[in-house]
């Protein structure tokens, strides 16, 4: 008895399935909606060559252009073919026709298509993953018509505050609204600032100030329109606002004078990018002017962070502000048997057989005065990299020196002290 139910049940599963197959593949609605996206997806392939080739010619020497292209060429197929889906969709459902084919391929050429953009713009491995899986949970729901009823499900979790109602679908819509508006910001404000590298008219210091304020705009206007998308009143926000910028004035001085004290510095081109600068005892290049501080990388490597402020208020050694020629001083002391034209001449020498050291100024030697110990004197020459170091060309200068002075026999004074011992001392 029990094999004859089993038995039934079986070819009644097997009934179900056959019926299956012949209503949803062996259709010819089925098999028109197979032959249409074959034909959709060698006609995408061949669109996306020719627009691939025209957009390549355009991209010569723009490099706005060079970078849309490097991110949007492999899409250029796949975007084609989503097109051509949605066309036929909307055209079918317009004529009662099946379209449960094309609905499919739709939902998963558009989670494709976001996934390889996120992995190109994006770049960071951790955002890339998390986006692939929420553009694959939301196509898989799709196809299995799960995400209607669950959007509904979200929605009507809801409370009110006050005349607003908020549900659990406006929180993760606004939230997402939010990311993705001040991403595409933050990417908007990242390309100019490519652009505004290229353009030579425009000064360093200048160039950040305009892409700070271009960044500040374009994440304020992304913030607005994010929370104007989910539907919340922003004249709500006035009070609030206000409240939050006293809080602040309070609360965050020091970031706000670090902050206007970095838009002083843009303004005033007192330092700029790649400027040689002291700041106490740290020396180094500019590498950055941030909102809160600037950056200063040594020579060894090693990157200072300098509030604004501090770059304002205290004492400021710019090498390169104005121009790069640079003077350095070498004091030298030699015997008071030397000749002293001869080291004179030793030391213009030195001086001169350096690369880094100018010819024009021409280095100078001077006698600067009599010491307890020796003749005091001086070598002043000019260089136009301070970059690349101010004492190592100073150490380079002083080793030849001393190299010459030995094998001239110049004499280097050592200090000399008398002492006088006076009579009677021995009764002490």
């Amino acid at each position: 008895m029990n094999n004859i139910l089993s038995m039934e049940k079986v070819s009644q599963l097997w009934a179900e399935l056959a019926q299956w197959l012949d209503v949803w593949v062996l259709s010819y609605a089925t098999l028109g909606q197979f032959v249409l996206l074959g034909v959709f997806y060698l006609l995408a392939k061949s669109v996306a060559k020719k627009v691939d080739h025209h957009v390549d010619k355009v991209a010569e020497g723009q490099s706005l252009v060079e970078l849309f292209d490097r991110l949007v060429e492999p899409l250029y197929a796949p975007i084609i073919f989503l097109i051509l889906v949605w066309l036929a969709m909307a055209t079918g459902q317009t004529l009662l026709l099946p379209v449960y084919l094309f609905d499919i391929a739709s939902s998963l050429l558009l989670a494709w298509v976001v996934i390889r953009l996120a992995a190109g713009l994006v770049g960071k491995n951790s955002t890339a993953r998390f986006v692939a899986v929420v553009a694959w949970s939301i196509a898989a729901l799709n196809i299995l018509q799960l995400l209607d009823p669950l959007i509904a499900i979200l929605d009507g979790a809801a409370v009110d505050v006050g005349a607003t109602r908020l549900s659990l679908f406006d929180v993760i819509w606004g939230i997402s609204s939010v990311f993705i508006f001040i991403w595409l910001a933050l990417f908007a404000a990242r390309l100019i600032d490519v652009r505004l590298k290229k353009v030579d008219a425009i000064t360093p210091s200048a160039q950040v100030l305009i892409i700070k304020v271009i960044k500040i705009v374009f994440v304020s206007v992304a913030f607005l329109i994010a929370l104007n998308s989910t539907g919340i009143d922003l004249t709500a926000l006035a009070v609030f606002g206000g409240a939050l910028g006293v809080g602040l004035g309070f609360g965050l001085q020091k970031v706000v004078s670090n902050f206007i004290s970095g838009v002083i510095l843009l303004l005033d081109n007192s330092i700029k990018p790649g400027d040689v600068v002291q700041v106490q005892d740290t020396y180094g290049s500019v590498n950055a002017l941030n909102a809160r501080y600037t950056s200063i990388i040594t020579r060894d490597g090693t990157e200072f962070l300098i509030p604004n402020e501090d770059m304002i208020t205290k004492q400021v050694v710019n090498w390169s502000h104005s121009h790069t020629n640079v003077r350095r001083r070498i004091p030298v002391c030699v015997g008071y048997d030397s000749d002293v034209e001869k080291v004179m001449a030793v030391l213009v020498k030195a001086a001169t057989d350096n690369n880094r050291v100018l010819s024009n100024p021409l280095p100078q030697a001077r006698l600067m005065g009599f010491g307890d110990n020796g003749i005091n004197l001086e070598l002043r020459m000019w260089i136009n990299d301070p970059q690349n170091g101010v004492r190592n060309v100073a150490s380079e200068v002083l080793l030849e020196i001393l190299n010459v002075f030995r094998a001239e026999g110049i004499n280097l004074p050592y200090p000399q002290r008398v002492v006088h011992i006076k009579d009677g001392a021995d009764k002490l």
